[in-house]
């Protein structure tokens, strides 16, 4: 149960309202979700929040629509986010997901959590050479 009420279309500020507009032609959607609805109590945060994600997720950037969305995907099972999870996957599978990509995602997150814990548990040093090569991205 939201902590907050959903603002509808029909009870929103014109401010609200035009960033929902935004929303829905940038996106290409009838309607405006709840994660939306829930931010439209703070306008400012509504704000705020979708011209960032906005600029973030733009289909122009050196990273294409499918694998940002991927990244989300990632980032919010990890975090535990269950609302972001589905809909992420929702835009990943309308920017071309398949079910086989899905499962492949989530087998490398796990694994990716599970090791990340180890190194952190085990205190591992960086080794030079992976710093190096991290550092020098960029510079072929």
């Amino acid at each position: 149960m939201a902590l907050v009420k959903y603002i509808d279309e029909a009870q929103a500020s014109p401010r609200v309202l035009a960033v929902y507009q935004d929303i829905k032609q940038t996106r290409q959607v009838e309607s405006i979700n709840n994660f939306w609805r829930a931010l439209a109590n703070d306008p400012d945060t509504l704000e705020r929040t979708w011209r960032s994600l906005k600029a973030i997720m733009a289909p122009d950037g050196a990273l294409d629509p499918l694998v940002k969305e991927l990244i989300y995907v990632a980032v919010s099972i990890t975090n535990g986010c269950d609302y972001c999870t589905v809909s992420h996957l929702a835009a990943a599978r309308k920017a071309g997901l398949t079910a086989q990509m899905r499962n492949e995602l989530i087998s490398v997150v796990g694994m990716a959590n599970e090791t990340n814990r180890l190194s952190r548990g085990y205190l591992v040093d960086i080794d030079p050479a992976l710093l190096q090569a991290a550092s020098s991205i960029g510079e072929e």
